[in-house]
């Protein structure tokens, strides 16, 4: 699943592309990728509008329309925006086409469980799934003391608090393995028993990690491309995801896979206490 930094580089490399652009017709493939609002279709309340910006909250992408629309785009496991300059003839599993002017956008989504809502921009936050999201990590009001806040009183495992996006938004299976190798610290570790040093050296993993894999363009496993097609290279810079049973790149000790917080997690029981 497309994690903060491949929703973020998608965000920056569709962005580049389509702002300012008019949506002049809206073709659905597959209605059910898509979602109106109240008695008012999608196709109706999207065409004819301008994209003013595209901002990100967590791992959700918010088109921004005039007139008060924003369009909130979720990829799930192997969603695609993809822009074409001229017209293109939709894959297999695209679902939706927005013709621009000048050229298209392009939604596909090989599992089906990615989809695009129309809401008023009003209504954006207080009125959708994003009100429920934790703070940004990237941002300058994410500090230790938030992060610390965040885990309260909790006694769940700290991979499964940081992959609850109620307490921290974006972080999905990657970035949290990566950021626990950052900090040393085991993921099957109960979050109260982290120390102050502890938190601190967790919060600056989070954003180190998540910043280097931004600047990498995202992770490219399977399915995940930025708005151009293109992959990816934080899989070359991974200390410890996908890796279980071959040796740590920091002292050789054999990295262990467990199932925990019902994901498959890979650590290295030397470097992470």
């Amino acid at each position: 699943m497309p994690e903060l930094p491949e929703v973020e580089t998608i965000r920056r490399t569709l962005a580049q592309h389509v702002t300012g652009l008019e949506i002049k017709e809206v073709r659905l493939i597959w209605s059910s990728a898509v979602c109106g609002w109240e008695n008012q279709t999608f196709e109706a309340l999207v065409t004819g509008r301008k994209i003013k910006t595209i901002d990100r909250r967590g791992k959700y992408l918010l088109i921004r329309l005039d007139e008060d629309l924003t369009l909130i785009a979720h990829m799930r496991m192997t969603g695609r925006l993809n822009y074409y300059t001229e017209s293109q003839e939709p894959e297999k599993h695209t679902h939706v086409v927005f013709r621009l002017e000048h050229g298209e956008v392009h939604f596909s989504d090989v599992r089906k469980f990615g989809r695009i809502q129309a809401i008023p921009t009003p209504l954006c936050i207080s009125g959708s799934s994003l009100c429920k999201l934790g703070p940004e990590p990237l941002q300058s009001e994410f500090t230790p003391e938030v992060l610390k806040e965040r885990f309260g009183k909790k006694t769940l495992s700290i991979k499964a608090a940081l992959l609850d996006q109620h307490v921290l938004a974006g972080l999905g299976n990657i970035y949290v393995d990566e950021s626990l190798f950052q900090a040393g610290i085991s993921p099957e570790r109960r979050v109260d028993t982290l120390t102050e040093e502890e938190i601190l050296r967790l919060h600056g993993a989070i954003k180190n990690v998540l910043q280097a894999g931004i600047d990498a363009q995202g992770t490219s496993f399977r399915d995940y491309r930025d708005a151009n097609g293109e992959k990816g290279s934080f899989e070359q810079a991974l200390q410890v995801y996908g890796r279980g049973g071959e040796p740590c790149k920091a002292c050789g000790q054999t990295l262990e896979r467990i199932r925990l917080a019902g994901r498959t997690t890979v650590y290295c029981f030397r470097c992470q206490k």
